[in-house]
């Protein structure tokens, strides 16, 4: 990951503060046990980040988390010692088992940014689940879904950390493009750190066909867990 990532890491929780991740996992609870034939009980998180979706799934399964990001992991690690957490690209690892379940949540499907990594990234995580397991995908925006041109604002104020992450959103063809610009005020000084996003836009049928080609049959929840939608493929 680039250096960027590595500075934001520390403050990634308190960024994301707001998610109800407690109630995100009792939703995909709900998912999974009214599509399961047999109990779920190994779940793989693809792009876990700093465990806290794990920290509740870990009550219900034997789960495990992957991530591209080091930082994040050692988070997870410090949050969920007992867990096995693995640096990996979604694209290409192979851990050498295979699960009931298979999540990639919180958009991070985007980062595969191209057609063919998304490809290449469905037949991966369908390649670590069991026949008849679920996988479970929360995607970023449409085409049409995706807004350039329009700016966002996210403030931290605590005593001794203040944040300011502002950023305007573009469009490059089919990526959507961000910088996301950090102003971060510690007790010993401040700084600023630019952290460059580029996630691939998808529509709807080429996500579809995506877990189509990698054995899965797909079914789509227009809510899912945060209001983005969910993918929730089947391997035949």
């Amino acid at each position: 990951m680039e250096n960027a990532f590595a500075k934001t890491a520390r403050y990634y929780d308190k960024i994301y503060a707001w998610k109800d991740y407690a109630g995100e996992v009792e939703h995909l609870l709900a998912l999974i046990r009214a599509r399961q034939t047999t109990p779920a009980r190994t779940l793989l998180d693809v792009a876990c980040g700093s465990g806290l979706h794990i920290e509740y799934l870990k009550r219900h399964f034997d789960v495990e988390g992957l991530d591209i990001c080091e930082e994040l992991l050692g988070i997870a690690r410090g949050r969920n010692p007992e867990i096995s957490f693995h640096l990996g690209d979604m694209t290409a690892f192979d851990l050498g088992r295979q699960y009931d379940v298979v999540t990639c949540l919180f958009s991070s499907i985007g980062y595969v940014g191209t057609h063919d990594r998304l490809y290449s990234a469905m037949r991966c995580m369908a390649r670590h689940l069991k026949p008849g397991g679920l996988i479970v995908i929360e995607p970023w925006f449409t085409p049409d879904n995706w807004h350039p041109h329009t700016v966002h604002a996210l403030f931290i104020d605590e005593p001794e950390l203040k944040i300011a992450r502002i950023s305007t959103s573009f469009q490059d063809g089919r990526r959507s493009l961000f910088d996301l610009h950090y102003l971060i005020g510690t007790p010993e000084g401040t700084e600023h750190v630019v952290e460059h996003n580029e996630l691939g836009l998808f529509e709807m049928e080429e996500m579809r066909r995506a877990m189509e080609d990698a054995g899965l049959s797909v079914e789509y929840d227009h809510d899912g867990i945060t209001g983005r939608g969910l993918y929730i493929g089947t391997r035949l």
